[in-house]
């Protein structure tokens, strides 16, 4: 499939992604019509040609963690957006909670170790 047409079908996929939910690379790669493809669903994100209106935050790994490289203001504001939107996210072992900032609390970690509860908030497209 040639590139443009591919970005193109990407940016359909995950414009219908609902507020509060996610899907992963992978899905959206499927969902595009090329599956084994979720690493290009990735390069057509970070080149999003309307962010804020193309919610590419909405997209995260299969195993719910986030970008480190998320193209428009790191992992932290794409977790911040999504739970803006109220998407749940599951603390790494040992962690109980998190401080009012987001921090981890007695960590060093900071919010990088969270992941989406996909179990709850992976959309079924």
């Amino acid at each position: 499939m040639e590139k443009g047409l591919f970005n193109k079908r990407v940016y359909e996929v995950v414009r219908r992604i609902p507020k509060g939910k996610v899907a992963t690379y992978g899905q959206v790669a499927v969902l595009a019509g090329a599956p084994r493809n979720a690493r290009f669903v990735g390069y057509a994100l970070h080149s999003n040609p309307e962010p804020g209106v193309i919610p590419c935050h909405r997209v995260v790994f299969r195993d719910g963690s986030l970008a480190p490289g998320f193209a428009f203001g790191g992992p932290e504001r794409q977790r911040l957006l999504l739970e803006e939107e109220g998407v749940a996210f599951i603390l790494p072992k040992g962690m109980s909670e998190l401080s009012e900032s987001g921090e981890m609390k007695d960590s060093n970690a900071g919010a990088s170790g969270l992941r989406v509860d996909l179990a709850r908030c992976l959309w079924d497209a």
